[in-house]
């Protein structure tokens, strides 16, 4: 029979096997949490590659392709519609997940006789550049094209990322209305080349659905769609995040009053030197717009 020496020590071996094991486990899930399981986000990218693609009845129904510039006028921050009529003819607007382009047809369509003031004034109009991940431009959109020429460009098949400075130039206003920075999987490249497209004193108006807000009236137990965590996994809001940004001016209005909390954001570019705080994907679920969680680098 072993002694009870013997039998003690047996027994403080196991409870540090247990205890080490339990460390690995703890060390191993915050490296789960922290790091993408590619295989699954690669399954999740390519759910979100069909929903781009989608045609006819196959388009989600929060995947909406026709937003008219009423919208632009009511999604975006205050100041959008005044900033766009004071465009002149040699200004430039780009519109990003710009769809059918139907907000840069409304801001051509002629005044009506009568007719309450139109989003944009009715004035001089800017060069248009409307970027889509797909083709979705109508009938209309090339024949008000063909009228304009190069004052109306629609481009498709490519990301925001993928296109040169040479090949975009720079604008006056960049819109995105539930566009790329709603759908990005990079929200820090995705802002850094907007702001690289910008002119000094430019504007990026834009607006991020369920998110955490920064006047904090969001309701508890929203299901958030974009969210920002810190290196230590503590929750960001987004427009705390991107105040850490250089050589801009930020402005956010917070809408805890709609059907999602919703982040109304004007990003103004105040001088080059511009430096966007780094973002990693750590979850990203598909969807119309998809879930999706960042963390920042230390």
């Amino acid at each position: 029979m072993r002694s009870v020496k013997s039998s003690v020590r047996s027994w403080k071996t196991v409870g540090i096997r247990f205890a080490v094991l339990f460390v690995i486990l703890l060390q191993a899930r915050a490296g789960w949490s922290q790091e993408p399981a590619q295989p699954r986000l690669d399954e999740e990218f390519t759910k979100q590659e069909k929903i781009y693609r989608s045609r006819g009845a196959d388009v989600p129904s929060g995947y909406v392709i026709n937003r008219g510039l009423p919208n632009y006028a009511e999604v975006l921050p205050t100041g959008f519609c005044d900033a766009l009529g004071k465009l002149g003819s040699s200004d430039r607007w780009l519109d990003i997940g710009a769809g059918e382009g139907q907000a840069i047809l409304d801001y051509y369509a002629p005044q009506g006789d009568g007719a309450p003031e139109k989003c944009g004034g009715s004035g001089p109009k800017a060069r248009v550049v409307a970027i889509s991940i797909e083709d979705r431009r109508a009938d209309r959109w090339k024949q008000q094209a063909a009228s304009l020429g190069d004052r109306m460009r629609y481009l498709a098949g490519k990301r925001l990322s993928q296109y040169s400075r040479d090949e975009l130039g720079k604008f006056q206003i960049i819109t995105d209305v539930y566009g790329g920075f709603t759908y990005t999987e990079n929200l820090s490249r995705f802002l850094e080349k907007v702001l690289s497209l910008l002119e000094m004193g430019g504007a990026f108006y834009t607006v991020l659905p369920a998110v955490h807000l920064e006047d904090g009236t969001d309701k508890l137990g929203t299901w958030y769609k974009t969210e920002l965590v810190d290196a230590a996994s503590r929750p960001i809001k987004v427009c705390s995040w991107l105040r850490q940004t250089t050589c801009t001016k930020i402005s956010c209005e917070s809408k805890s009053d709609w059907d999602e909390p919703t982040q109304l954001i004007k990003i103004r570019k105040a001088c080059s030197d511009v430096a966007v705080p780094r973002t990693n994907l750590v979850e990203y679920m598909a969807g119309a717009p998809p879930g999706r969680r960042f963390q920042l680098e230390p």
